[in-house]
């Protein structure tokens, strides 16, 4: 028999609980970081509120000047503006130029900017008050990055292209090796023409040249931070964007917070962006990442650990009874994963060890066994995805399943049976986890062809630093396209962009490869303005580089991004830029 309670306990007991239910309902309104209030504005849109996403890998930087990975560029996006963006069908769109043309010899480009655009309050400036942006600023930036004094690994970009950019690159690079101070101290084709107009010059046509400034080099940073800050700018970020650097603990979280003078409004009138906060976890584990977001901790969760993709997604591609209650979103990618070959070093300098290894892979059985059906299919044409618009992929000859083909150009290369062949090292980065397993499939098909594959796992950024200085003789990589044009896909391939000096970095073709061939149809395809005719030269460079085979063609990528059910206005597009402008949390 249970003993009984008092008038005064129970009445205790009840106050108790009231309070407690009291400081719950206080507690249920702070939500996870914090402060959750939410305000209603126009158009039935809530503002307010933290967004919180994760990253599978550590980001590189936040200078523009050194973002060639897609994981610093989820991150800069929120925090910088560009002169024009693509929006989520990959449209050009005004941002920081509210208009722009094109003169009709192709040479001239003029952006009309925006007034009224300030930089983020900081401390770099008097008074810590964001100053207006303005022309010289555009001038600044973009000079930073065929400044190779600055870090940058995106002056291949421009220096081919803009009037006077490679004279000055090279005078840099001179200077540096003499010790010196360079004497040019300008690129001729950045010209401020006022404060609100500015033009840049090309020394020859180039069709995508439009595109080029949608590229994160090509974010507007002011020379205050820079100076400031110095070499320390890349975790100082100051910009013009809808969100404003808060903090970076390296490993755990980036924070940003909403920039409450950001110059955008929506259809309705509202204030861009609408989220108060942006957090940037760094779970490196995907089957972590995923069980974060069931339980709540996470608004999104880009893709799906490839041994539990079944029990969340049925053959019909919908959700399973388990996951219904999430938003799915998919994408057929603009993307391919490869492993590339250093063709300068002493093994891939052989074109045969590189199509004996295309050979060697059952891509089929990587994307049935491994990625259990999450990509989109096996790269089995050229580096070019077959989702590219305007572009047919399958007339590129590729490489498919054939041991019996593999074998054979090992024997001719001096290797009967992969006899004498070295151990060769496959640098890759952790990706979640799935880089490893596919990582692993491969290196049980080579050891078909005798070759003895070892593993070695790096942090990205130091992944990338290796690629970039050509101290990775086989290596894992994905390319997402910057922006619609196979030309982004084909310059990774061009003989131009790789240094004289073997010492010098050579951040875009990694490879390094050369073959004059390839470069004289992809130059005359760039100078040509008729789209049919300029695919066709596309085609038959591609096909050139791909005989030669400097990268191990694994896929084609699929997106699958799965978003709490109350998250909205934030879409995925084919380049997986992520773009936190828009969403809004609808709690």
């Amino acid at each position: 028999m249970s003993p009984s309670l008092s008038k005064t306990s129970y009445k205790s007991i009840v106050g108790f609980t009231i309070v407690l239910l009291l400081l719950l309902a206080l507690v249920s309104c702070k939500g996870r970081e914090g402060s959750e209030e939410y305000v209603m504005l126009s158009g039935g849109i809530k503002g307010g509120g933290v967004f919180v996403t994760n990253e599978l890998e550590n980001i590189r930087s936040l200078d523009p000047v050194g973002i060639n990975d897609v994981v610093s560029h989820h991150v800069a996006h929120q925090i910088y503006d560009l002169l024009i963006d693509l929006d989520t069908n990959l449209q050009l769109k005004p941002m920081l130029a509210k208009r722009w043309e094109v003169s009709e010899d192709g040479l001239t480009y003029t952006f009309h900017l925006r007034r009224g655009v300030y930089f983020h309050d900081n401390k770099c400036f008097p008074n810590g008050k964001g100053r207006e942006f303005k022309a010289d600023d555009v001038k600044f930036s973009l000079t930073r990055v065929l400044d190779t004094r600055t870090g940058s690994v995106g002056f291949d970009y421009y220096k081919n292209y803009i009037d006077g950019a490679d004279e000055f690159t090279s005078e840099v690079l001179k200077s540096v090796s003499e010790g010196r101070e360079p004497t040019i101290k300008e690129v001729r084709g950045l010209v401020i023409v006022n404060d609100s107009t500015f033009q840049i010059k090309l020394k020859k046509p180039f069709a995508p040249f439009i595109y080029y400034m949608c590229l994160g080099f090509a974010y507007i940073v002011p020379k205050e931070a820079v100076e400031m800050y110095g070499k320390d700018f890349f975790q100082n970020p100051v910009g013009t964007g809808a969100f404003i650097f808060e903090n970076w603990t390296p490993d755990l979280e980036i924070n940003l917070k909403k920039n409450p003078n950001y110059w955008e409004k929506d259809e309705f009138g509202n204030s861009i962006p609408y989220v108060e906060r942006v957090k940037f976890r760094f779970i490196k584990d995907l089957s972590q990442q995923l069980l974060e977001f069931k339980n709540g901790n996470l608004d999104e969760s880009y893709r799906i650990p490839n041994e539990l993709f079944k029990s969340v997604i049925n053959e019909d591609k919908t959700l399973t009874p388990e996951y219904s209650k999430f938003t799915l979103q998919r994408k057929t990618s603009l993307t391919i994963q490869y492993y590339g070959f250093l063709t300068t070093s002493k093994i891939f300098s052989d074109v045969r060890i590189r199509q004996a290894f295309n050979y060697a892979i059952d891509r089929e059985k990587i994307l049935k066994y491994v990625l259990n059906g999450s990509a989109s299919q096996p790269a089995i044409y050229g580096i070019v995805p077959p989702s590219m618009p305007n572009y047919d992929a399958s007339k590129i000859k590729g490489y498919s399943f054939d041991l019996q083909k593999a074998r054979q150009l090992m024997e001719e290369a001096g290797y009967p049976g992969g006899k004498g062949f070295p151990e060769i090292t496959l640098n890759i980065n952790e990706g979640g986890g799935r880089n490893t397993q596919i990582a692993e499939a491969i290196q049980n098909m080579l050891k078909e062809i005798g070759v003895t594959v070892k593993l070695q796992l790096l942090q990205f950024a130091q992944h990338l630093d290796n690629i970039d200085a050509g101290r990775a003789d086989f290596y894992r990589l994905g390319w997402i396209a910057d922006y619609p044009d196979p030309e982004n896909f084909l310059n990774l391939f061009y003989g131009k962009n790789v240094p004289d000096n073997p010492k010098e970095k050579s951040p875009i073709n990694s490879f390094r490869y050369k073959n004059p061939k390839f470069d004289e149809l992809f130059e005359k395809a760039l100078a040509t303005n008729d789209l049919k005719e300029r695919i066709r030269l596309y085609q038959e460079a591609e096909q050139v580089a791909v005989n030669d085979a400097p990268i191990l063609f694994i896929y084609y990528d699929e997106d699958w991004r799965l978003l709490q059910p109350y998250v909205r206005g934030y879409a995925l597009d084919p380049m997986h830029r992520v773009n936190m402008r828009y969403a809004w949390l609808d709690k």
